[in-house]
């Protein structure tokens, strides 16, 4: 019976050895599901690991997942590989060198890869590190689902009420005196009996047009279909988990129904329930856009 929205931000932090690093999460409407992804460089295996985590948690949504570090002092630390260095220096010390081509400088031998080291280099992390994130990502994901439902919980009691009222409106036309058999044969009485002093008609063909005319104006049909379709939509919220695509279906049906009752109203009554009615689908099918 859970029911989640598309929305929802999470966020887990900690700080391990000299890195501060922080997960966030947000999630927004989106027709399926959709997993953006940012991290720091030499991270992106990390990365597709949290990806995955939420793509296994979530149905639908648009989520833009974050990775940063930060390390609290203004500069990296520098050292140097002396041993590295010194194996290359005595490596080209045993090397005849051509004529005309100049000693190895020390600043030449710096410039080689892995002579230098930093601490924010990704190799120099470790492997509490990539631990952490682990987790982090465990706790990032639970936060976003609880987050998404908490938000699913309120949307219920949002939809539920505009179920209800939409239940009551319909009721309201089915209940209205202007549908009654004796109201619509008067009318049609009145306009026959108008349209025979407007001239000379043939009674018996304006009995069948008055026949047509009041098969047309008959909304039976349009208030049971919408009777259906308010049940199937109370069942889905029953049944809870990822049904915002079916609420928007019925949403979509409902609205279909509603402005065929407007157009079907003879009465100023009915047309007035029909109005209100359309009014609330269209808030109705708002609120189940943000449906998971």
């Amino acid at each position: 019976m859970i029911l989640s929205s598309m929305t929802g931000f999470a966020r887990a932090a900690g700080t391990t050895g000299p890195v501060q690093w922080a997960w966030e999460v947000r999630s927004v409407n989106g027709r399926g599901l959709d997993v953006r992804l940012r991290v720091p460089s030499g991270y992106d295996a990390v990365g597709e690991v949290a990806r995955t985590a939420l793509q296994k948690s979530l149905a639908r949504g648009q989520c833009q997942l974050n990775l940063t570090l930060t390390r609290p002092d203004s500069a990296p630390r520098v050292r140097v590989n002396e041993a590295l260095l010194g194996q290359l220096a005595a490596a080209i010390a045993r090397v005849p060198r051509p004529e005309g081509l100049a000693p190895a400088s020390l600043d030449g031998l710096l410039g080689i890869r892995g002579v230098i080291e930093s601490d924010e280099e990704p190799g120099a992390d470790t492997d509490a590190l990539a631990h952490d994130l682990a987790a982090g990502v465990v706790q990032l994901v639970a936060d976003l689902v609880e987050a998404r439902q908490a938000e699913g919980r309120a949307l219920r009691a949002v939809i539920e009420g505009q179920l209800s009222e939409m239940a009551r409106l319909t009721a309201a036309a089915e209940a209205c005196p202007a549908r009654k058999p004796e109201a619509v044969k008067a009318r049609l009485a009145a306009t026959v009996a108008t349209l025979l002093e407007a001239g000379s008609l043939d009674p018996d063909r304006l009995h069948q047009e008055a026949v047509l005319i009041a098969a047309k104006a008959d909304v039976r049909e349009e208030l049971d279909r919408l009777q259906a379709h308010l049940a199937s939509a109370a069942e889905l919220l029953a049944a809870g988990g990822a049904i915002g695509r079916k609420l928007d279906f019925l949403a979509q049906e409902l609205g279909r129904e509603s402005n065929t009752l407007c157009a079907k109203a003879n009465d100023v009554t009915l047309s007035r329930i029909g109005l209100d009615l359309k009014a609330v689908v269209e808030q109705f099918r708002e609120q189940v856009q943000n449906v998971e």
